[in-house]
C-alpha cells in the first residue's frame, strides 16, 4: 500500500464527508413505504420478542429477506431506541465503511490519488447516497459483496500472506447471502467465475484459492440460520423464500415489471456525474483485454499474463463485474432502481482510473466526449428540478389515496435553487474541463454539484415534504398505540402502510378500501377498536362503523374511535416532528 503522508488525511476527510453526507438528517423524516417501513417494524418485532432467528412483520413470518439486517436493526435499537434514526443507522454505518474500504483497495493498487478519485465517486452519486440513508438491505448488501470481491482480487494476485485474504472472498458471499438471500453470493461468483475464465486462470485458483475449504466456510456462517429457519417452520418457509428469490427473477412482483432497458438510465442517473465517464472506460478496458490476449498470443508465454495482473486486470475485471452483474438483474423480471447498486464500486473504479489518466494524458480517447456528455446529462437534470413543482403540481391528483393533501402541497424553492446549480456547475465544468490545463478542476466542480443538491433537498425539501405527506399517518399510528391495550384493535384502511405497525407498536389490521367485507368482519369483533385511514375514504366506511368519532386528524389522515382516547402522557417518548391536533376527546 502506498503509505504516502497525505494517505491517513485523504481517509480522515472521506471519513468525515462520508459521515456528513450518510447521517445528517438521517432520523429527521419519517419511514417511507414500503421496504422500510416493513424492514424497521421487523427489526423491531425481533428487539421486543427476543427471538434472533425468526423474523416477523406484524406478528407473521417475514421470509422476503434473511436476518442479518434484522440483527443489525436490533444492535441499533438496544444502543439509539426504536426511532428513524436507529433504523437506518446500520445503513449508514456500512455506506461508511464501503467507502474507506473503496479508498483503501484503490489506494493500494493505483496509489493514493485514484484512491480518492474512486472514493469520492462512490460516495457522491444518488444512488449509494440514497441507499446508506434508507432501512433497506442494500447498503448492508453491497459492503459485503464488494468485500468479497475485492478479498478475492487481493488473494487471488498477491503473494505469500497476501493470499490469505481470499478467505474474505467467501466469508464475504456469506454475509452477503444473511443480508439478501441467493444474490449475495451470485453477485460476487459471476464475475469471479467470468474473470477466471476470460484470464484462463481456473487451474491456479483451483490452486491457491481454496475453493473447496472456502466452500465449507461459506456453509459453516450462511447454513446454520437457513437450516434452523427450515427445521422450525419447515414448509412455510421454503415455500415463501422459493418465492421470493427464483419467484421474483422469474416473474414481476408488486407490480415492478419494466423493459430490459430500465437499468440503462437508472445507471446514467443515480451514477451520475461519474456515468458520463462510464463508456469510454469500458471500451478503455476492453482495448486493453484485447491488445494484452494479441500480445500474449504472438508471445506464446505466461510472461504477458503476469505482466498485465500488475497493470491492466484489474480494469477488466471491474469492467466485467459491471456487464455481468448489469445483464444479470436485467434478466431477471423483478426490476428496481436499487438492485443495480452492487456494481457502483465497480463503476467507481473504472471511473476513476480513467480519469485519472485523463490527466495525466490530455489526448486520452474520448476524454472530451465524456465531458459534453456530462453535460448533456446535466442540463437534462437542470430542467427535470425546474419542472419538478409543476410536474407534481399537474400528476397530484393521482396520488390522493397514499397523499391526500397532494394537491394542496408545494415543493417550495429547493427545486429550482437546484436547477440553478446544476445550471451554473454545467457551464464552470464546460469552462474548465475542455480546457487541458484547467481540466482537474471540473472534478471538484461536478462533485460540490452534486453534494450541494443532496443537502439542498435533505435541508429544504425533504422536511416539508415529510411533513405533510409521510408523517400524519405515523403520527395518528403512535397516538393510537399509546392508547390501545394489547387486546384491542387498530385497523389500517385504505392506506395501508407497513410503517403503520412500527409507529403502532403493535398488530394492525390492514384492510385496503375495497374489501369492506373484511372490515365489517373485523369490527363485530368488539372491543375497544380504532381505525387510521385518509379522510376522503371515511365516507366509504359501512354502517358498522357509523359509531366511531374522529379523535385525532391530520393532513389529511383521520383516528376514528368507538371509545374515547385517552390523553397523551406528558414527557412521553414521542418521535414525531410536530404533535397531533386534539379534535376529539
Amino acid at each position: 500500500m502506498d503509505r504516502t503522508p497525505s494517505q491517513p488525511i485523504q481517509l480522515l476527510l472521506l471519513l468525515l464527508l462520508s459521515g456528513l453526507l450518510f447521517f445528517i438528517g438521517l432520523g429527521s423524516m419519517g419511514l417511507t413505504d414500503r421496504d422500510e417501513g416493513r424492514n424497521a417494524e421487523a427489526g423491531r418485532e425481533m428487539f421486543a420478542s427476543g427471538d434472533l432467528i425468526t423474523p416477523t412483520f406484524n406478528g407473521e413470518l417475514r421470509v422476503a429477506k434473511p436476518v442479518f439486517v434484522y440483527w443489525l436493526m436490533t444492535v441499533s435499537y438496544h444502543v439509539f431506541g426504536v426511532n428513524e434514526f436507529a433504523a437506518r443507522a446500520p445503513s449508514a454505518l456500512f455506506g461508511v465503511a464501503l467507502i474507506a474500504m473503496h479508498y483503501l483497495f484503490l489506494s493500494r493498487l493505483r496509489g493514493p490519488t485514484v484512491g480518492l478519485f474512486g472514493a469520492l465517486m462512490l460516495l457522491l452519486n444518488i444512488e449509494i447516497l440514497a441507499l446508506g440513508r434508507m432501512a433497506i438491505t442494500d447498503s448492508v448488501l453491497i459492503f459485503f459483496t464488494t468485500f468479497s470481491l475485492y478479498s478475492f482480487w487481493l488473494g487471488f494476485h498477491e503473494p505469500g500472506a497476501g493470499r490469505r485474504w481470499m478467505w474474505g472472498f467467501y466469508a464475504g458471499m456469506a454475509l452477503a447471502t444473511l443480508t439478501k438471500g441467493p444474490v449475495g453470493f451470485a453477485v460476487p461468483l459471476i464475475p469471479t467465475l467470468l474473470y477466471l475464465g476470460a484470464t484462463r486462470q481456473w487451474m491456479r485458483f483451483w490452486q491457491t484459492g481454496f475453493p473447496l475449504a472456502g466452500t465449507l466456510l461459506f456453509l459453516l456462517l450462511a447454513g446454520p440460520w437457513y437450516a434452523a429457519m427450515f427445521l422450525l417452520h419447515g414448509e412455510a418457509y421454503s415455500s415463501q423464500a422459493k418465492v421470493h428469490t427464483v419467484g421474483r427473477f422469474l416473474a414481476p412482483m408488486e407490480g415492478h415489471g419494466v423493459g430490459w432497458w430500465f437499468y440503462i438510465p437508472v445507471l446514467l442517473l443515480g451514477f451520475y456525474p461519474w456515468s458520463s465517464f462510464l463508456p469510454a472506460a469500458l471500451y478503455r478496458a476492453y482495448e486493453s483485454w484485447k491488445e494484452r490476449r494479441t500480445a500474449r498470443h504472438a508471445e506464446n508465454s505466461s510472461h504477458g499474463e503476469e505482466h498485465a495482473a500488475a497493470g491492466d486486470q484489474l480494469e477488466w475485471f471491474a469492467g466485467i463485474w459491471i456487464i455481468s452483474v448489469f445483464i444479470f438483474f436485467s434478466l431477471s423480471s423483478t426490476r428496481l432502481p436499487h438492485y443495480i447498486g452492487p456494481i457502483f464500486p465497480a463503476c467507481a473504479l473504472l471511473a476513476a482510473c480513467y480519469w485519472a489518466r485523463g490527466l495525466e494524458d490530455p489526448e486520452t480517447k474520448w476524454l472530451r466526449g465524456s465531458i459534453h456528455f456530462l453535460m448533456g446529462i446535466g442540463y437534462l437534470v437542470a430542467i427535470g428540478l425546474a419542472s419538478g413543482p409543476s410536474l407534481f403540481a399537474k400528476f397530484s391528483g393521482k396520488m390522493l389515496k397514499e397523499f391526500p393533501l397532494a394537491a394542496q402541497f408545494d415543493l417550495g424553492i429547493g427545486p429550482y435553487i437546484g436547477a440553478g446549480v446544476v445550471l451554473a456547475a454545467m457551464g464552470l465544468i464546460g469552462y474548465v474541463g475542455l480546457d487541458d490545463r484547467k481540466r482537474g478542476m471540473a472534478f471538484g466542480v461536478a462533485g460540490g454539484a452534486l453534494a450541494s443538491v443532496f443537502l439542498l433537498a435533505v435541508l429544504l425539501v425533504i422536511p416539508n415534504f415529510n411533513r405533510y405527506a409521510i408523517a400524519p399517518p405515523q403520527e395518528l399510528a403512535y397516538a393510537a398505540g399509546l392508547n390501545l391495550k394489547p387486546t384491542d384493535q387498530l385497523i389500517a384502511f385504505g392506506s395501508t402502510r407497513p410503517s403503520t405497525s412500527f409507529y403502532a407498536r403493535r398488530t394492525v389490521a390492514y384492510i385496503p378500501a375495497n374489501e369492506l367485507d373484511r372490515l365489517r368482519t373485523a369490527l363485530e369483533k368488539g372491543g375497544r377498536t380504532m381505525i387510521l385511514l385518509p379522510e376522503l375514504f371515511q365516507p366509504s366506511l359501512p354502517k358498522e362503523a357509523a359509531t366511531f368519532q374522529p379523535i385525532l386528524k391530520r393532513h389529511g389522515y383521520v383516528l376514528l374511535g368507538n371509545e374515547q382516547m385517552v390523553t397523551i402522557p406528558q414527557g412521553a417518548e414521542v418521535p414525531l416532528k410536530t404533535p397531533p391536533t386534539i379534535v376529539g376527546h
